[in-house]
């Protein structure tokens, strides 16, 4: 377990480290990125890496969870103001691909997480899940949403934005997957707002307005 840094600038430094590795291990990879790499590339000594970090695989987790801390935070204050549980699911939504944009290598750390660090990969997932739960059962208190599972519905969400967010923000804009996205470069694609407002539709259709729910109390 990585250390915590006992200053502002011990903080400015691990931060730094952890741009880095971003950037590495989505260019090369977890096999081929290396500390020597993640080193030159944030500008200091490899003893400075040792210590904030204890191996490569140390700083891989831990970039994992600063990922998913980071877009956790960008999702829920982009849906701070909504007034109804769809426009919140629409702003967050967005909120999340304004992030994807300009951190294209939230996927391929993620993924590759499946096979490096398992336990990361499931706790990054479960963290996004459990909020979304919360918010689902609290808008079927408050009748917004149908008679549905909030869990299984809180990961059927979360995999509608992560394909549509690798289609439209790292495959781009154009007829399809031929052109390969760089996975570090910024200014990627934007959702379009049609595309949006289709997986808005969807959404919307799929989660009910309790319906099903009125009428049950009303026979």
């Amino acid at each position: 377990m990585s250390a915590a840094p006992r200053t502002a600038r011990g903080e400015k430094t691990r931060r730094r480290l952890l741009e880095a590795a971003e950037h590495v291990f989505a260019d090369h990879g977890y096999t081929d990125a290396s500390v020597s790499r993640i080193t030159e590339r944030a500008g200091v000594g490899q003893g400075t890496f040792y210590l904030y970090f204890d191996s490569k695989l140390d700083v891989f987790d831990e970039l994992v969870e600063d990922l998913n801390q980071r877009v956790r935070h960008a999702m829920s204050e982009g849906a701070r103001g909504a007034t109804s549980r769809l426009e919140a699911e629409r702003e967050g939504f967005a909120a999340f691909f304004r992030f994807t944009a300009e951190h294209p290598a939230l996927y391929r750390v993620v993924r590759e997480a499946e096979f490096v660090s398992p336990g990361a990969l499931r706790l990054h997932y479960t963290r996004i899940v459990e909020g979304y739960i919360d918010g689902l059962r609290q808008a079927q208190l408050d009748g917004e949403i149908g008679d549905i599972d909030p869990t299984v519905a809180a990961w059927a969400l979360m995999g509608i934005g992560e394909m549509i967010g690798m289609r439209w923000v790292l495959w781009g804009n154009g007829d399809g997957p031929g052109a390969d996205a760089d996975p570090t470069a910024s200014g990627t694609d934007a959702v379009p707002e049609h595309v949006l407002d289709e997986m808005m539709r969807f959404i919307g259709g799929a989660l009910g307005r309790g319906d099903r729910r009125s009428e049950g109390e009303d026979s």
